[in-house]
């Protein structure tokens, strides 16, 4: 019954974030809602994208959840034994990490791209927000007893933070939500790459007993898929905001619903080296009066500018996140 649930789950998840594409990027187009490219943010031949219909991480989101609810609906009447205990509320804000981060992609998405406003939301403004959601999110997890200052780290073993846990989280989680939103630089990476994490999670949680945990990361894995289907190199859309920022929260949901916060160390490997880029780009052009290390960044756009096809430049991507993956399995193991 688990192993069937967790195919139907990514089947449907894949199926109706495909479908939802047949009908979500008209849309976008027919509104004009066509992503504007900066060609400083990136290689000036990114320009002929411009107008590509963005906000298709709808496509995922719809396709993740809709998928999650029927299967859940499906386990609900065949298995209620399964439900009642704190895992039912893990999953709970696994879903409301996803979906509060996805909302504030979403407001900027929506002020760009609807209201025409290039700024769209300002920092301060996604600071506050994604500092709210955080305070949410950590609380939450205490109140459900999901969650211990004691952090075992790779290398330096079990670490008691006390009270400093709850201020270095809200670091984490804001930095990984937006490493990820910097990873959505070139047609199907950050899709690519969140679809190997999902499968990574899907196994760890299956391990480690997070049923309901693995069932959500086997639907969103499955709705990535279908979402490459409009997103893979020539992207027909492009996730937006809305998209990326919901994946941030899904990972950093994933890995502190289940109590191991240090497995972001391993599952978001390409997204820390991506943010991590740009963090060491900017202080060494400061301290050195305008040097650079790396022709661009983020990352992906350093190996654009070597010669590297977005293609080629989204499998090797995805096979370091694969590697990295396979590194959390053999901590896991270790611990």
């Amino acid at each position: 019954m688990a192993k069937t649930m967790l195919a139907l789950a990514s089947v449907l998840g894949f199926l109706i974030s495909a479908v939802t594409g047949c009908f979500w990027v008209p849309l976008m187009r027919r509104l004009h809602c066509g992503q504007t490219i900066k060609t400083k943010d990136g290689p000036s031949w990114h320009a002929k994208k411009n107008g590509t219909p963005t906000m298709g991480g709808v496509c995922f989101i719809v396709g993740s959840l809709v998928s999650l609810g029927i299967v859940f609906t499906t386990l609900i009447l065949h298995m209620p034994e399964l439900f009642g205990t704190n895992q039912d509320m893990n999953l709970i804000l696994c879903i409301f990490s996803a979906a509060a981060f996805g909302a504030v992609g979403f407001v900027d998405d929506f002020i760009k791209v609807i209201l025409k406003r290039n700024l769209g939301l300002r920092a301060w403004q996604k600071i506050v927000l994604q500092v709210a959601i955080c305070m949410a999110l950590l609380l939450g997890l205490y109140k459900n007893g999901s969650i211990s200052t004691l952090v075992r780290l790779p290398i330096f073993g079990t670490v008691e933070f006390g009270f400093l846990f709850y201020p270095l989280s809200m670091l984490l989680i804001i930095f990984m939500v937006n490493a990820v939103n910097l990873t959505d630089g070139i047609d199907g990476l950050a899709s690519s790459v969140t679809f190997v994490v999902m499968l990574g999670f899907l196994v760890v949680a299956s391990l480690m007993g997070y049923y309901h945990l693995s069932i959500y990361a086997a639907a969103l894995a499955g709705a990535l898929a279908g979402f490459l289907v409009w997103n893979f190199y020539p992207a027909k859309t492009f996730m937006g905001d809305t998209g990326s920022m919901f994946l941030g929260g899904a990972v950093v949901g994933m890995a502190y619903c289940m109590g191991w916060p240090e497995l972001l160390l391993f599952m978001g490997a390409v997204y820390i080296w991506e943010a991590g880029s740009v963090v060491i780009q900017v202080t060494y052009f400061k301290i050195t009066h305008g040097k650079r290390i790396f022709k661009m960044t983020p990352i992906h756009h350093s190996f654009e500018k070597s010669g590297w096809s977005e293609v080629k430049i989204v499998s090797v991507f995805s096979l370091v996140a694969l590697a990295f993956v396979a590194m959390g399995f053999v901590y896991i193991r270790m611990i």
